[in-house]
C-alpha cells in the first residue's frame, strides 16, 4: 500500500467523557457537621426565649418583673438617665431581639442587640464578684452565647436561611453586627450613664 492510499491519520485527542455534575444547592453545606444545625437551634431558642421573658418582665410585669416602672427605678438607681426611656429600650431589645434569636430572624442583628443589653449589665454588676446572684458570670454566658451566634449565623433551622438575602451568612456581617452591638453599649454606658 502506498502512502497516497493509507486513510489521514486524525491529529484530533479522543474525547474526554465528561466530568460528573456536582450540584450544590449550599456550598458551605459540606462543611456542616451532623448535629450543628440542632446545637445552633437549641443554643438560639435557649438564649433567644431568655431574653424575650426578661424583656417582658421589664415590659409587662409578666413572670414576677418590675414591669417599666419597676425596670425605669432600677435603672434610675444604677445612675442611668432617662430612666423610664431606657426601661423601654431595654424590654424591647430583649423581647424582640430575643424572639428574633430564637427565630433564627436576623440572627447577627438580634445577636448585637443582646450584645448591648449584656455589656451594660455587666459593667453594672462588675463589682459584685464573678458569681450570682451579684456577680456577672450569667450576664457572661449570654453575651458569649449572642457573639457566637452572630458571627456563626444562625445554621440552617432558621427563619434566616428561608429568605433569600439572609440564607447565605457572612463572617463579615458578623463581625460588624458584634462591633454595632459594643459601640451601642459603649455609647449607653458613657454617654447616658453618670
Amino acid at each position: 500500500m502506498s502512502s497516497s492510499s493509507r486513510p489521514p491519520e486524525s491529529s484530533q485527542a479522543p474525547p474526554t467523557p465528561p466530568a460528573p455534575a456536582t450540584h450544590r444547592a449550599d456550598p458551605g453545606a459540606a462543611a456542616v457537621q451532623p448535629g450543628t444545625d440542632l446545637g445552633l437551634l437549641l443554643l438560639r431558642g435557649t438564649v433567644g426565649l431568655t431574653m424575650a421573658v426578661h424583656g417582658s418582665q421589664k415590659l409587662f410585669g409578666w413572670f414576677d418583673g418590675g414591669g417599666l416602672d419597676g425596670t425605669a427605678d432600677h435603672f434610675a438607681a444604677d445612675g442611668y438617665r432617662a430612666a423610664k426611656a431606657m426601661a423601654w429600650v431595654a424590654g424591647l431589645t430583649e423581647t424582640l431581639c430575643g424572639l428574633g434569636l430564637a427565630l433564627g430572624l436576623l440572627t447577627p442583628l438580634a445577636g448585637a442587640g443582646i450584645l448591648g443589653i449584656m455589656l451594660n449589665a455587666t459593667a453594672v454588676k462588675w463589682d459584685g464578684g464573678f458569681f450570682s446572684p451579684e456577680g456577672v458570670e450569667y450576664d457572661l454566658v449570654l453575651l458569649a452565647a449572642a457573639v457566637a451566634l452572630a458571627l456563626t449565623g444562625p445554621g440552617r433551622v432558621a427563619a434566616d436561611h428561608l429568605l433569600p438575602g439572609l440564607r447565605a451568612h457572612s463572617f463579615a456581617r458578623g463581625v460588624a453586627a458584634v462591633a454595632l452591638g459594643a459601640i451601642s453599649a459603649a455609647f449607653v454606658l458613657v454617654v447616658l450613664r453618670d
